[in-house]
């Protein structure tokens, strides 16, 4: 039997409480959020690592540093998802057996965070390590000069000079997370995706749930584009752009 045209257009399907789906639907969106997020910041802390580890690490670092991100950068997100989800949480179980602990049920956000961080750490330790090269040497070579202790330089100097050099690609890999959230779906995990697939197959409205979803991907877009010509800004206060 076919589907009834007007319910295409019936609005109160997205009303926040049941049996409109407004409301999982934005549970679903703070699901996909958290995670992003999370993922993010994860991935921006093996970022700095790798790329540090890369340019002044030892033979045996650099050479880790390469083949995590050329493997991770190789391999397609969604079968990097799949091997993550599943075979990184019971690895970690069975690391924690025969150190005589028991195993531990690991959350889905949890899991999700640590996948989007792996993922999204590889190719921050490219865009970083790129910004870290455009660093003038005189600027680093100058803060040695006066004494600085490595980690001083790194923090007062070469850190906050890379930044405008490392937000575009930073910033690109910012919204790419947002949208690798989705691939979580396919591991069950209620993000907005999934939530928006289920709404859409209970009420036959694929066209009104899926629209309302790329409503919300385009929403977060839109405000996260315009903190990041705010953080841009501030970053280039003093500049000097190369002619």
């Amino acid at each position: 039997m076919a589907a009834d045209p007007g319910s295409l257009v019936n609005w109160s399907l997205l009303a926040l409480s049941p049996p409109g789906w407004g409301g999982a639907l934005l549970r679903g969106f703070a699901n996909s959020l958290q995670i992003a997020l999370g993922g993010y910041s994860l991935g921006l802390l093996l970022g700095i690592g790798g790329a540090f580890g890369k340019l002044y690490g030892g033979p045996i670092l650099r050479d880790l540093m390469e083949c995590y991100t050329t493997i991770v950068r190789a391999v397609p997100e969604l079968v990097l998802i799949l091997l993550l989800y599943y075979a990184g949480t019971d690895a970690i179980n069975q690391l924690l057996i025969l150190v005589g602990f028991g195993t531990i049920d690991i959350s889905g956000l949890v899991a999700g965070i640590f996948v989007i961080g792996v993922v999204q750490g590889a190719y921050s330790t490219e865009v970083l390590r790129g910004a870290i090269k455009a660093v003038p040497a005189g600027q680093i070579e100058a803060a040695r000069a006066y004494g600085m202790s490595p980690t001083k330089v790194m923090t007062r100097v070469t850190l906050p000079a890379m930044l405008p050099y490392a937000i575009p690609g930073l910033s690109n890999l910012w919204l790419i997370a947002t949208k690798d959230t989705a691939l979580l779906a396919v591991v069950g995990f209620s993000e907005l995706t999934l939530v928006t697939r289920q709404a859409a197959g209970t009420t036959k409205s694929y066209l009104l749930f899926f629209l309302a979803a790329g409503a919300l991907y385009l929403a977060l877009t839109l405000v996260s584009n315009v903190f990041i010509k705010m953080i841009e800004r501030r970053s280039r206060r003093g500049f000097v752009e190369q002619s």
